[in-house]
């Protein structure tokens, strides 16, 4: 005996509504815009290295907001005969895209910042003080604009962290300034360089690392397979289950499909024990999508996977 039973509920993290989000992107991205062309001039003005790197960033944010902007409007396009699954995964390659983008401007940093320690150059503390904090002000305002949306969505929080980043290194920039008016210690720009990029890259790994897992279908870090095969199992009516795969369509989509060998039972009774099993693994695992293959003794390997 054999019949198929998908679940029809879906759950997702809440997240602004769409136009709210595509808003506060699109001013994001002015604000970064209008911060890299100050930090620019200002950097070249003061010679400060760390007000350029600073501003390099931005430069990248507003790159990276542009590419998360069209990832978000792709991603919301209906499924097709074509794409059947949608096109939800844009926001996986716009997260990879923008994090490597930083990965590569951070290393070129660190390389340009251990540079300068052989030579210092003259620096503008008291102007490189200032056109950090426009950078502060104007960053803190893009952190907040994306930071509810990049809780429950990866290409959202890459965004969200370049502006992070920035903001931080922005009080970083400022507090070198204040060493450079006072003590004249002019090296603690290009380590305050390093510091920034070394953190851009700590928090950019992780989200290439979870993107390439979604991207590469592997199981969700959260997901015990042996817990939710017990789970499953101790459902009446239900023998084993077995030829299971579990994999994310996006960072909010969890999909499961499966075989689950029954009792001997008519067909019009796998529909409870189908119910029972989708509200398990819904409310246990945060699997929002489930494809079940109900059989009675009809595969030769019972294998989990």
């Amino acid at each position: 005996m054999r019949t198929e039973g998908k679940s029809g509920g879906h759950i997702h993290p809440h997240i602004p509504p769409g136009a709210l989000v595509e808003r506060n992107l699109l001013v994001t991205m002015l604000l970064n815009f209008l911060i890299t062309a100050v930090e620019i001039a200002g950097g070249m003005l003061s010679g400060s290295l760390s007000l350029l790197s600073d501003a390099i960033h931005n430069l990248s944010d507003g790159i990276a907001v542009i590419i998360t902007y069209g990832a978000l409007r792709i991603s919301r396009r209906p499924s097709t005969l074509r794409h059947t699954f949608g096109l939800k995964r844009a926001e996986l390659l716009a997260a990879i895209v923008n994090a490597s983008t930083l990965i590569v401007i951070s290393f070129f940093l660190i390389r340009e910042a251990i540079t300068r320690f052989a030579a210092p150059a003259p620096i503008s503390g008291g102007l490189m003080f200032w056109v950090a904090g426009i950078g502060l002000v104007a960053n803190a305002a893009g952190t907040l604009l994306l930071k509810k949306g990049a809780e429950g969505n990866l290409n959202l929080r890459a965004a969200y962290l370049h502006l992070l980043g920035d903001a931080i290194s922005s009080v970083g920039v400022m507090i070198g300034a204040v060493c450079i008016m006072t003590l004249g210690i002019n090296w603690v720009d290009s380590a305050l360089t390093i510091l920034i990029s070394l953190y851009i890259l700590k928090e950019t790994y992780d989200i290439v690392r979870q993107s390439i897992d979604v991207i590469m279908m592997t199981t969700p870090e959260q997901i015990d397979m042996r817990e939710l095969q017990k789970g499953v199992e101790s459902i009446p009516g239900v023998r084993n289950i077995h030829h299971l795969h579990i994999w994310r369509l996006n960072d909010s989509d969890i999909h499961f499909e499966a075989h689950i060998e029954v009792e001997d039972v008519p067909v019009s009774k796998t529909e409870e024990i189908r119910r029972q099993i989708h509200r398990y693994l819904h409310e246990r695992h945060d699997i929002t999508h489930t494809t079940l293959q109900f059989e009675c003794d009809s595969c030769l390997k019972k294998e989990l996977v």
